[in-house]
């Protein structure tokens, strides 16, 4: 499930200045694509954010003060 190769493509393709270059070259459509996966990609970071913070303080005494539910033992995660 995880795909450091892809995440890295992507990194590399906005840092290299080719995703803006293709954003001014690209038609109407395509242009909407592009806005919408980085509109994805913006929501993403703030979840990986938010998850990153569960999995951090889960079961902690600062996660409890965060309101971060304690984990319990031999329960499988929650699907959601």
């Amino acid at each position: 499930m995880l795909n450091f190769k892809y995440l890295k493509e992507i990194e590399t393709y906005m840092k290299s200045g080719e995703m803006e270059k293709d954003f001014t070259w690209s038609v109407e459509e395509r242009r909407h694509e592009m806005l919408d996966f980085l509109d994805k990609l913006m929501d993403l970071g703030e979840l990986a954010d938010q998850t990153a913070t569960a999995i951090i303080f889960k079961g902690s005494a600062l996660g409890a003060l965060m309101g971060t539910p304690k984990s319990q033992k031999g329960s499988p995660p929650e699907a959601g």
